[in-house]
């Protein structure tokens, strides 16, 4: 659904625009067309003509991909405050992943030539947006390496680590909340829900986990990482 108003407040909590002039997040705002999406209602199809650039501005999305057969392939789940679909607003080619709403979303969306300019115009997001793609190409090539050199297992330990490592706990344990879900985890690393069920209940029963409530809380990290590292070294 798309609305006509513009809101700067909601534009000053997206980390790509951060700290920059308040007449430049009020020139940004009107730019933007404003769209509220509903949970599991697409915001941005692969392969689609659509150049935009979307700012988050509430509610969480999953950057993923369906195959001919519908099977799903998560890349990521984003938080309110990250832009999405910036690679085709720079290079002009078509879109490389689907994104799916979550929650109830509200994105800003901007069209390529304007975010070309705020580009231009604002050195701190050109910076930003440099890092942002830097970052992204490390956790692809990251991703990559665990899908050629680890088994579906030690897939899923490295998966949980990264939840983990999202989670506000002590070092040696994190709670993640809620508890993912064994279909999302499958997704993102290339297996069969069946076999996330079985690694977890193997991680309780080795006392590494255990549920609490709607949450899953990993009791050693630090073991569950040397885990892993230990599997990508022989690797």
């Amino acid at each position: 659904m798309e609305y006509s108003h513009v809101s700067t407040v909601g534009l000053r909590n997206v980390k790509l625009l951060t700290g920059i002039p308040e007449e430049r997040i009020a020139d940004v705002a009107a730019r933007c067309t404003w769209r509220h999406f509903s949970p599991g209602q697409m915001i941005v199809l692969r392969n689609s003509s659509d150049k935009d650039v979307h700012f988050v501005v509430s509610g969480r999305v999953r950057v993923t991909s369906f195959s001919a057969s519908g099977r799903q392939v998560t890349f990521r789940d984003e938080p309110p405050g990250e832009t999405l679909g910036d690679l085709a607003a720079i290079d002009g080619q078509p879109r490389s992943a689907d994104v799916l709403a979550l929650d109830a979303v509200l994105v800003a969306s901007m069209e390529p030539q304007a975010f070309r300019a705020l580009i231009r115009a604002e050195p701190i997001v050109n910076e930003r947006v440099l890092l942002r793609l830097a970052a992204l190409v490390r956790m692809l090539s990251e991703r990559v390496i665990e899908l050629s050199t680890l088994g579906v297992q030690n897939r899923i330990h490295a998966e949980l680590l990264r939840l983990a490592r999202a989670s506000a706990g002590p070092n040696t344990c994190a709670r993640i909340n809620p508890a993912p879900k064994h279909s999302d985890v499958a997704s993102q690393v290339s297996t069969y829900r069946e076999q996330v069920t079985r690694e977890i209940s193997a991680l309780i029963r080795q006392g590494l986990a255990v549920k609490e409530g709607g949450a899953l809380v990993l009791l050693d990290v630090p073991r569950l990482e040397r885990m892993v590292a230990e599997v990508r070294r022989e690797a």
